[in-house]
């Protein structure tokens, strides 16, 4: 965070201009969007800019500028900084590039955005690398080119590093009353979090979007989501890098992607963030939230006046955490009275086009609908083409829903499945009345679904800060499974009784000392199983010392008691990333872990509520619960473990890189669990 606030660079009463042709569009954005303050234009030999006294220097201006758009080489740029930080400028928009995201191409790329970040001290910047800001509230620009946003009294605010996808956002006509655009670039010294922790205390602001390529403030964004949560202003990511192309471009356009992805949605979703994965969704999720805030549930109704339509619904909530319950019995005599005798009452509920054009029926229809309790009632409604059709009988079903979300006070939207079927200034009216106006299906599923999430985490206690903190930097040292046991068993893991041995004699002997069946395993391999080093329910100790000779030499021998057959087994991982650090994984283990992909990722520290739900999120869970009349298993014993982990991973967190347990085996209810395996990587 920087010293001063962002209130002047956001929310400017005078700004100044520097540079030629990108300052003056500055000026001629703001004049369009009727900005009421002063602008100073600063050039070194022209007299004036667009009818306005042009200045020579900071040192010349009336007063310290609230805001400075810096549209000059990046050389310059640093001076200018430098200049208006020690006159007290609120802020500065740092135009140029060639700074940090250029050091490939720019030997100085790096060495001259400390500069800059030197020179500008205590004063926000944003940038490099960055059109600026549009404040469609105030009508104050720092932005040099074109923008489709209008002037409004309250929306939603989008941040994004890349400022070209900046104005493809504002060209939206889908009736997003967007507040502010703002861009980040480079983010040298403030981050999207806090620009947008900025905006949220902004009242106006009633949701924000973001559009990222990378998180590098941990802390930014706990704060973000903690203030969000506060100020009931929901906050949803669109994040880039998923794929491995994505990553690699966002690389070579501003060196700032890091991370894992599933640990990103992971920590998203506990700190009640949104994500979603497209502009569209971005839009879309916005809209709801700018309407109506986080849902109190998952549950949706869907009316058209077609089957095919209705069957779409159905399908794309298929894999969503989204429900279409069924309908009340109270509901069902009204709704029989209003659409007659041979719909087929259901939700999704096909009306057919008995009450087509009927404002009064469709009033009823709609209103005995929207009072089944759904957090979210849909109305599937494609406009014609306002060029070549008559468009009337669609807004009396525009106007049918109005009315019923007022007589019933439920949230409603109407859904074009087309994002083109829904005329701007329909969208513009439905918002005003408090019906979200929806484009495209999917996009409406997904918006549902991520305000119903980010409800749901606000309706519980707020979590635990995340684990993060300095790590050590030393050499890498791999555990001896031995070793590794001994460590997690004294931290309240379960392990099997084993002993060492460093001989195939000795291995021989204290498998006699344990009690037949034993497992034998080779010290000091990493991928035993495919090594050949794990001998399973030896018997005897001819067969331990001719299993020890067969395996490949190693650092020794760990033997152990055989354990009875597991319910299931699962593995317990912890792993760091470069953005969030350390996280829990869990999932199918033994041999299944590649085989299922059944896992979730668990941010760190967690509680054993917590850790239940994780386990519930498995497939593998159903045996653990007792799959078809099997034994179940000891989900009290797993639970317990993995917070055994789980806490063992949070002391250790400062030299830890890597914890592998698998599989920890889950025996029939009652008799605990076992970690029959462990791998401990760690910082020296």
């Amino acid at each position: 965070m920087t010293s001063r606030p962002l209130d002047r660079l956001l929310r400017p009463q005078t700004i100044a201009v520097f540079g030629g042709r990108e300052a003056r569009r500055v000026i001629e954005q703001c004049d369009r969007m009727g900005f009421s303050g002063d602008i100073w234009p600063v050039h070194p030999k022209l007299d004036e800019v667009l009818g306005r006294r042009c200045y020579r220097s900071v040192s010349d201006l009336p007063s310290a500028p609230d805001a400075a758009f810096v549209g000059v080489n990046r050389t310059l740029t640093v001076d200018i900084v430098r200049s208006l930080s020690v006159a007290g400028a609120g802020g500065a928009v740092c135009y140029a590039s060639g700074f940090s995201e250029a050091t490939a191409e720019l030997g100085d790329g790096a060495d001259l955005q400390r500069a800059l970040l030197e020179a500008a001290g205590d004063m926000p910047i944003l940038g490099p690398n960055c059109y600026g800001l549009i404040n469609g509230l105030d009508g104050a620009l720092l932005w040099p080119d074109q923008h489709g946003m209008k002037r409004i009294e309250c929306g939603v605010a989008i941040l994004t590093q890349s400022s070209n996808i900046a104005i493809n956002l504002t060209m939206q006509t889908r009736g997003l009353p967007i507040a502010y655009v703002v861009t980040a670039g480079n983010q040298a010294q403030t981050s999207l979090a806090d620009v947008a922790c900025a905006l949220i205390d902004d009242p106006r602001v009633t949701a924000v979007g973001l559009h990222v390529e990378g998180f590098g403030d941990l802390a930014g964004l706990e704060r973000l989501a903690a203030i969000a949560r506060r100020s009931k202003k929901p906050v949803v990511v669109l994040k880039v890098g998923r794929s491995e192309k994505a990553r690699h471009a966002a690389v070579s356009h501003t060196a700032s992607l890091a991370g894992s992805d599933a640990v990103a949605d992971a920590v998203l979703a506990r700190l009640g963030i949104g994500r979603v994965q497209s502009l569209p969704a971005l839009l879309e999720t916005l809209k709801l939230l700018h309407v109506a805030g986080p849902l109190p549930s998952h549950s949706i109704s869907s009316m058209s006046c077609s089957g095919g339509e209705a069957s779409l619904m159905a399908d794309a909530a298929v894999g969503r955490d989204v429900e279409f319950p069924a309908l009340e019995p109270r509901q069902l005599p009204r709704l029989r009275r209003a659409l007659g005798e041979m719909v087929a009452l259901s939700n999704p509920l096909d009306y057919h086009t008995f009450v087509w054009g009927d404002f009064e029926r469709q009033t009823e229809a709609f209103s005995a609908m929207f009072e089944g309790g759904c957090a979210l009632n849909l109305v599937v409604l494609d406009f014609p083409r306002g060029d070549r059709c008559d468009a009337s009988e669609w807004a009396t079903t525009a106007d049918a829903v109005i009315a019923a979300a007022s007589a019933t006070g439920a949230l409603a939207g109407l859904l074009a499945t087309l994002p083109e079927n829904m005329p701007e200034p329909i969208a513009d009216r439905l918002i005003a009345n408090g019906i979200v106006a929806f484009s495209g299906i999917d996009e409406a599923i997904i918006a549902a679904e991520v305000a119903a999430g980010i409800g749901k985490v606000w309706d519980c206690p707020a979590p635990l800060p995340l684990l993060d903190g300095p790590f050590l930097d030393g050499e890498i040292e791999t555990l001896t499974e031995a070793d590794a046991k001994t460590e997690l068993a004294a931290c309240g893991l379960p392990v099997p009784w084993g002993l060492q041995a460093f001989s195939p004699r000795e291995a021989a002997e204290q498998a006699e000392r344990l009690g037949f069946p034993v497992v034998l395993k080779g010290l000091g391999i990493a991928h035993k199983t495919e090594a050949g080093a794990v001998a399973l329910n030896l018997r005897d100790s001819g067969a331990v010392s001719n299993a020890a000779l067969a395996m490949p030499p190693n650092g020794g021998y760990l033997v152990e008691k055989m354990i009875d057959p597991p319910v299931a087994e699962l593995i317990v991982g912890a792993i760091r990333d470069s953005v969030f650090g350390l996280s829990l994984t869990l999932g199918a283990g033994g041999i299944f872990v590649e085989l299922l992909e059944d896992s979730v990722i668990l941010p760190l520290p967690a509680t054993k509520t917590e850790i239940h739900a994780a386990i519930s999120r498995l497939k593998v869970a159903k045996l653990i619960y007792g799959y078809r009349g099997r034994p179940k298993g000891d989900l009290d014993a797993a639970v317990a473990a993995i917070a055994a982990a789980a806490d063992y991973v949070v002391t250790n967190a400062a030299r830890l890189e890597e914890l592998d347990i698998n599989p920890l085996m889950v025996l029939p209810e009652g008799h605990g669990v076992i970690a029959v395996d462990a791998l401990i990587r760690r910082r020296r």
